[in-house]
């Protein structure tokens, strides 16, 4: 097989474009593959993100691989750390020989005559079997970014975390921080160390839970046990703990939102006003939840470094940022932490016999493949828990994917829906407003299996791992389905 012609084409070489390459070489070692990354470096979300505090917002026992237990005493680990874990393990599985960077792909071309795919990127020109993405659901070149009145008069800095400044010095500073997500709450105490005082901006709560950043039982686990074997007894009693929650959150929402109110009364000052800036109008996990390990960003508040201010901004000015019911936050440095902004498939574009595909279009086969789009894959993680729960399953399926295709001589798989099947909601179930203003590049989830996305480990590890490959998957060889249309043409 040429340099330029694969069996497998992996895109990615984050946590799941890696984790995807091991599966490969352990389940289809006769595969020839390539992984093509945009960027110069192993790590995707945790090479890009730079900003202080970054961190896992889930236990390292779910986000880790199956197959390399997280031996650190921190449970929630911060970003140069997980960044380490990726490389370590394209290290010990030789993986790094696979890759070629600076490699961003921008269209991939199916022919149906060939059964192959060429995927052109700003480099070079490749062709495979199979495309296996595993780029992200977001655009790594642009974060969102609303603009507001005024924000040529401010005389300070402003800053999107997707791209913050290594030379940044905000010590001593007056630091606003626009938003009330992930990023938010990791950022505020993480600055509120130095910082003259950290404000963060929210227009409406979020719903926050604080847990401690390392796992007692883990650690105790580890100093008795083989190391994988803890791993794998931690890595369930997580997967159950989260999954018993995310339960609760749907059939008693109203008893979820008391606890965690209780539990928030417990780490704030006795007369804060939990009511404004700790109660949102949805119930738990309608939107993201917000982990705050240790509850660094209680204490910071309890401490008087930090605060949250609940309200609309009116304008920027010189000094800072005048709200809706006029009061001005002062600041020298304002960070807006307003979210990602979704992209489809790394942002390529995709065409299957000349005709053009959108995901948007398509209904989420399994949660991984698209209905209408032959030999294509894409490593999606859980919103409701840890991203490689799910990237670990969809590899194994990918692997099992290919294995039958090998054994009875077909070139093509194309989900293929029967005709009781119709979109019911968007694959990522979530009214977070990054959600909803990208709908435009997610798939629709379907009304009945296999096109249903699910929120629930347990049932995708049988069906992915067990389950039937064949349920609903048009099988083809090779110029087979482009004879076939002409024959349609014909008739």
């Amino acid at each position: 097989m040429s340099s330029t012609d694969f069996d497998v084409l992996i895109v990615g070489a984050g946590l799941s474009g890696i984790g995807a390459a091991v599966h490969l070489q352990q389940n289809c070692p006769n595969e020839a593959y390539a992984i093509l990354e945009g960027r110069d470096a192993i790590g995707g979300t945790w090479d890009l993100f730079r900003y202080p505090g970054i961190r896992s917002d889930s236990d390292m026992y779910t986000l880790g691989y199956r197959f390399k237990p997280w031996k650190s005493a921190k449970a929630i680990a911060d970003g140069p750390s997980i960044r380490s874990y990726i490389r370590e393990t394209a290290t010990e599985h030789g993986i790094n020989q696979h890759i070629r960077f600076g490699h961003k792909v921008t269209n991939a071309a199916w022919d149906s005559e060939t059964a192959r795919w060429t995927v052109t990127t700003n480099n070079s020109t490749l062709t495979c079997r199979f495309l296996y993405m595993c780029s992200g659901y977001y655009n790594y070149g642009q974060g969102h970014r609303p603009t507001w009145e005024g924000e040529a008069e401010f005389k300070g800095q402003i800053i999107h975390p997707q791209f913050w400044p290594e030379s940044l010095d905000y010590k001593g500073k007056r630091v606003v921080v626009i938003g009330s997500g992930a990023t938010a709450v990791t950022l505020v105490p993480a600055m509120a160390d130095t910082a003259a005082h950290v404000t963060m901006l929210q227009r409406s709560p979020t719903w926050m839970v604080s847990r401690p950043g390392s796992d007692a039982i883990a650690n105790a686990l580890k100093a008795i046990l083989p190391a994988q074997m803890a791993y794998d007894i931690v890595r369930w009693k997580n997967v159950t703990l989260g999954q018993y929650f995310y339960k609760q959150t749907r059939s008693n929402p109203g008893k979820v939102r008391e606890l965690l109110l209780k539990r928030l009364a417990k780490l704030l000052p006795a007369d804060y006003d939990l009511e404004t800036h700790f109660t949102p109008g949805y119930n738990p996990w309608d939107q993201r939840l917000c982990l705050v390990p240790d509850a660094d960003l209680f204490n910071a508040i309890t401490a008087g470094k930090a605060e949250i201010v609940t309200d609309q901004i009116a304008k920027f000015e010189a000094g800072g940022i005048r709200l809706h019911n006029g009061t001005l936050l002062e600041a020298d440095i304002i960070v807006t932490a307003t979210g990602l902004r979704l992209e489809a498939l790394g942002g390529m574009t995709v065409t299957v016999d000349g005709e053009t595909r959108r995901t948007a279009d398509a209904l989420a086969y399994k949660g991984m493949m698209f209905s209408g789009i032959p030999n294509l894959a894409q490593s999606f993680g859980y919103i409701n828990a840890s991203w490689t729960l799910r990237s670990d399953l969809i590899a194994d399926y990918v692997c099992r994917l290919l294995n039958h295709m090998r054994k009875t001589g077909v070139d093509i798989a194309t989900p293929t829906p029967a005709a009781d099947v119709v979109p019911e909601r968007l694959a990522m179930d979530l009214q977070s407003g990054y959600v909803q203003r990208g709908a435009d590049a997610l798939p629709r989830s379907g009304n009945r299996a296999p096109w249903m996305v699910t929120a629930n480990y347990k049932y995708d590890r049988k069906e992915l791992m067990e389950g039937p490959v064949t349920d609903e998957m048009a099988f083809a060889k090779a110029g087979a389905v482009a004879t076939e249309r002409v024959l349609e043409a014909a008739e």
